[in-house]
C-alpha cells in the first residue's frame, strides 16, 4: 500500500490482536477513562442524578466517533453529526424536563441544551452544590462526557502514529471536572491513580512498545505509574488544598449593600401593624419564619456578616433545587427515627412584603418557585437559614420550603454543654453597661446554659415592655439597637422597650460572657391568639389552614450555638404587658391603708427676741448667700482674667519684644547707630501697617515710597537729614542724632 514502513515493535503487536478487537480495546478503555475522569463531579450534583447525561454522553460521543471511523468521514462531516446528535439527543439525557414523557426530544428541549452550553458553566459555578438536575444544569458535565469520548475515541481508531495521543483526552476532561467541581470528590487517589496506570498502559501497547513477552518491564510500568498517581495525590488529598474555579468568583449578592432589615422593626409595628404581608400555610404551631439572621455588631446596627469571611455566618449564593445537602441530611435522619424535629412542607405567597429578604422557617431543604426567573434570583446562606431575592419581592409570588423544624432542647437536655467554638465577628463599641449587667445577671450561673437563660431572664423579668407609641399610650421609647441606645435600656433608671431592644441587649451580653450569640429578625404568627378560644364546635382548629403574617407578628429573639445542640432560641423580650402603666396602675390601685396619726404636741411658747440678740437665721442665710455669690463671681472674673490672659500672651511678648528692640535702637552709644536704628524702626512700622518698601531700594527711594503711601509722611528735611546721615562727612552729633 502506499503506507510507509511501520516500525518493527508496532507490527508485532499488532499481529497477536486482530484489528476489531484493538477498537473494541480502544473504545471501552477510553470511554471508561472519561467515565472515571467525571467523577469529581458527583458531589457537586449530588450523585446519581449525573448518571444518566454521563453516561450517556459517554455512548453518545463514541458511538459517533465509531461511525466517522467505520464510514471515513471527514473532521467537517463528523463535528457537523456530533453536533447535531449532541443537540437533539441531549433532551432526553440532559434537560428531560423539556421533553416528552423524558424521551422525547421537543424545541424547549433543544433549545435548553444550546442555552445551557453558553449558559451553564456559569451556573455550575456559581450555584451551591448539590445543583440537582434542573433546567441546564447538567448540560455542561453532558458535553464534556459526548466531545471528550468522541474526540479521544475518533483519534484512537484513526490509522497512523497519533493514536496514543488519545491517552490525553481523559486527562483533560478531569482537569475540567475538578476545575468545575467542589472541595470534596470521591476518591480522588484511587481515581486519579487507576485513570493513570491504565492510560499508560493503553498507550505503550498502543504505540507498540509494550510487548507481553517482558513481564518485568509491565511490572516497572504499572509500578512507576501507580506511584506517581499515588504521590500527587496524596500530596493534594485535602480538600482546601484543590484549586477549583468557584472560589474564585464572588457572589453578586452582597447583604452588606443592604440597610439592617432590624432597623426597620418598629416600621413593621407602627406602619405595618395591619398590613398583610404574606400568607403561610403549613405551618406548625409555635413555629418561627425567619426573616433575616444577624451576627456583626458595627455599634449603631446589627448586620450580616456575609462576605464570605472566616468571620461571617456563611455566604449568600445561588442554588440548586436543594438549597441544603447539611438540611437534606438532617430531615432524613428525622424521617427515620421520627425525634429531633418535624418535617414540613410550607406553602408562602408573599403579599404586601418589601424588600429583598425571603421568609423561610426552620432548617430549609429545597425552596421551589413556581416561576423559574424567581428561582434564579434565589440566594441562600445555608449557615443561617435565611434566603433573599435578588431584585426585590413581587407581590403575590408563591414558593413552597421542605424544611425541618428542629426541636427545642430545655435546660436539662442541654445541662453542661459547652458555647460552640465559632469565630464571629467581634462587635464594636459596645458599652460597658452591657458587662456590668451580664456580670450581674450571670453571677450565680455555672454553665453555659445557665448563663444564657439567667441573661435572659434578667431582661424578661426585670424590664418594661413598650413599642413607643405615645398616640396610642404606650410608654415612651426610642427606636433604635445601636451602642447609645442599649446603654440607655441597661444603664438607664427604667429598663424599657421592646424586642428591637432586648435581642441586642441579650446578644451583646452574651458574647460578653464568651458565648457564641446571634440576633433573628422574624415573625410568630398568631403568638397572642389562644387557639382553644379560637375553636368552636362547628369549626375546630384546622392546622393547615393559611395563616395570615401582618407587622404586628414581627418580632426579634437571640440563638447561641451549643455543642452537640446547634442553636438554641432565646426570648429576652418581657411580655406585651408588663409595661411601666400597669406597674403604675397597679401601686394607685392598691393604696396602702391609711393610719390615723396621734395629734402633734402644742408648741413651745416663743419669747420676743431681746434689743441685744444675734439678727435671725434667715439673715444669715442671706449673708451666707450673697458671700457664696460673690466668691462665684471672683471665681469667674479670675478664670476670665486667666483665659484672657492666656490668648492676648502671644501679642504681648511680640509688643514687649518690639518695645525692647526699639530702646536698644534709642540707646546705642553711637549717634550713626542711632539715626540708623531710627530708620529701621521707620521700616518696621511700616511693614507693620502694610506698607512694604523694597528691599532693594535706596533709603531716598525707600523715603519716597513711604511719602507717597502715608498722607501725614515726615517733612522733607527730617527724611533728609535721615538719609543723609550716614553719609555725612562727620558723624552726627549726639543732640543731632536725637
Amino acid at each position: 500500500g502506499g503506507s510507509g514502513p511501520q516500525p518493527a515493535g508496532a507490527e508485532r503487536a499488532r499481529r497477536g490482536v486482530p484489528r476489531g478487537a484493538r477498537a473494541v480495546v480502544d473504545v471501552l478503555v477510553l470511554a471508561g477513562a472519561v467515565l472515571a475522569a467525571l467523577t469529581p463531579l458527583l458531589p457537586v450534583y449530588g450523585g446519581s442524578v449525573l448518571l444518566a447525561p454521563v453516561v450517556g454522553g459517554v455512548v453518545l460521543g463514541a458511538a459517533v466517533a465509531v461511525l466517522s471511523a467505520w464510514a471515513r468521514w471527514s473532521p467537517p462531516v463528523t463535528t457537523a453529526v456530533l453536533l447535531v446528535v449532541t443537540v437533539v439527543l441531549g433532551g432526553p439525557l440532559a434537560t428531560p424536563d423539556q421533553t416528552v414523557g423524558g424521551v422525547v426530544p421537543t424545541l424547549a428541549s433543544i433549545v435548553s441544551v444550546v442555552r445551557g452550553a453558553a449558559l451553564g458553566w456559569k451556573d455550575v459555578l456559581t450555584l451551591q452544590p448539590p445543583l440537582g438536575g434542573s433546567g441546564w444544569l447538567l448540560v455542561p458535565p453532558y458535553l464534556l462526557a459526548v466531545v471528550g469520548t468522541a474526540v479521544a475515541v475518533r483519534l484512537a481508531l484513526g490509522a497512523g502514529r497519533a493514536a496514543p495521543a488519545a491517552a490525553l483526552l481523559p486527562p483533560v476532561v478531569l482537569a475540567g471536572a475538578v476545575l468545575l467541581g467542589a472541595h470534596t470528590t470521591v476518591a480522588p487517589v484511587a481515581v486519579g491513580t487507576a485513570v493513570a496506570v491504565v492510560l499508560l498502559v493503553w498507550a505503550s501497547w498502543r504505540s507498540g512498545r509494550l510487548r507481553a513477552r517482558r513481564p518485568v518491564a509491565l511490572v516497572l510500568l504499572v509500578a512507576l505509574a501507580g506511584g506517581a498517581g499515588v504521590a500527587a495525590g496524596t500530596a493534594v488529598e485535602s480538600g482546601r488544598d484543590r484549586y477549583v474555579l468557584r472560589d474564585a468568583l464572588v457572589p453578586p449578592f452582597d447583604p452588606r449593600d443592604y440597610a439592617s432589615p432590624l432597623s426597620a422593626f418598629r416600621k413593621y409595628v407602627k406602619d405595618d401593624d395591619t398590613v398583610e404581608l404574606f400568607t403561610v400555610q403549613g405551618l406548625p404551631a409555635g413555629a418561627r419564619v425567619r426573616l433575616a439572621t444577624f451576627d456583626r455588631f458595627d455599634g449603631v446596627v446589627w448586620n450580616v456578616a456575609g462576605d464570605g469571611s472566616s468571620r461571617a455566618s456563611g455566604e449568600f449564593r445561588r442554588v440548586g433545587e436543594v438549597v441544603s445537602e447539611q438540611a437534606a441530611e438532617e430531615a432524613d435522619a428525622v424521617e427515620a427515627s421520627g425525634t429531633g424535629g418535624e418535617r414540613v412542607e410550607v406553602q408562602i405567597r408573599l403579599d404586601g412584603l418589601t424588600g429583598v429578604w425571603l421568609p423561610t422557617v426552620g432548617d430549609p431543604v429545597s425552596v421551589r418557585f413556581d416561576d423559574p426567573e424567581a428561582q434564579s434570583r434565589l440566594r441562600f446562606n445555608d449557615a443561617t437559614g435565611a434566603a433573599v431575592l435578588t431584585g426585590g419581592l413581587d407581590d403575590g409570588l408563591t414558593y413552597a420550603l421542605d424544611a425541618v423544624v428542629p426541636a427545642e432542647p430545655d435546660d436539662e437536655q442541654l445541662g453542661s454543654a459547652a458555647g460552640s467554638a465559632l469565630d464571629l465577628p467581634e462587635p464594636q463599641a459596645v458599652p460597658d453597661a452591657v458587662s456590668t449587667a451580664a456580670g450581674d445577671a450571670a453571677r450565680e450561673a455555672e454553665t453555659p446554659a445557665q448563663v444564657a437563660r439567667a441573661l435572659e431572664q434578667a431582661l424578661s423579668e426585670r424590664g418594661f415592655f413598650s413599642h413607643g407609641r405615645t398616640d396610642q399610650g404606650d410608654y415612651p421609647s426610642l427606636s433604635g439597637h445601636g451602642a447609645d441606645r442599649v446603654a440607655t435600656l441597661l444603664g438607664g433608671d427604667l429598663m424599657v422597650g421592646d424586642d428591637e431592644q432586648y435581642a441586642s441587649a441579650m446578644a451583646l451580653m452574651a458574647r460578653e460572657m464568651g458565648l457564641p450569640a446571634r440576633v433573628v429578625m422574624g415573625f410568630v404568627p398568631g403568638e397572642d391568639e389562644d387557639p382553644a378560644a379560637a375553636a368552636t364546635p362547628d369549626a375546630p382548629v384546622d392546622p393547615d389552614a393559611p395563616v395570615v403574617v401582618t407587622g404586628a407578628d414581627v418580632h426579634a429573639w437571640v440563638e447561641i450555638a451549643f455543642e452537640g445542640h446547634g442553636w438554641v432560641t432565646f426570648d429576652p423580650t418581657p411580655p406585651e404587658s408588663q409595661t411601666p402603666q400597669d406597674e403604675q396602675e397597679t401601686s394607685q390601685a392598691d393604696p396602702e391603708p391609711q393610719v390615723a396619726q396621734p395629734p402633734p404636741p402644742p408648741a413651745d411658747p416663743v419669747d420676743p427676741p431681746s434689743d441685744d440678740t444675734d439678727q435671725p437665721q434667715t439673715q444669715d442665710g442671706e449673708d451666707d448667700t450673697a458671700l457664696a455669690l460673690w466668691q462665684q463671681l471672683a471665681l469667674g472674673v479670675a478664670a476670665g482674667s486667666g483665659l484672657l490672659l492666656v490668648l492676648l500672651a502671644p501679642f504681648l511678648v511680640i509688643a514687649a519684644l518690639k518695645a525692647r528692640r526699639r530702646r536698644r535702637r534709642r540707646r546705642d552709644p553711637v549717634p550713626v547707630n542711632r539715626v540708623v536704628g531710627g530708620w529701621q524702626e521707620v521700616l518696621d512700622l511700616a511693614t507693620d501697617l502694610r506698607r512694604d518698601v523694597d528691599p532693594v531700594a535706596t533709603r531716598r527711594e525707600g523715603a519716597h515710597a513711604l511719602d507717597r503711601a502715608f498722607t501725614t509722611a515726615p517733612a522733607p528735611d527730617e527724611g533728609r537729614r535721615r538719609r543723609r546721615a550716614p553719609r555725612a562727612p562727620a558723624a552726627p552729633t549726639p543732640a543731632g542724632a536725637e
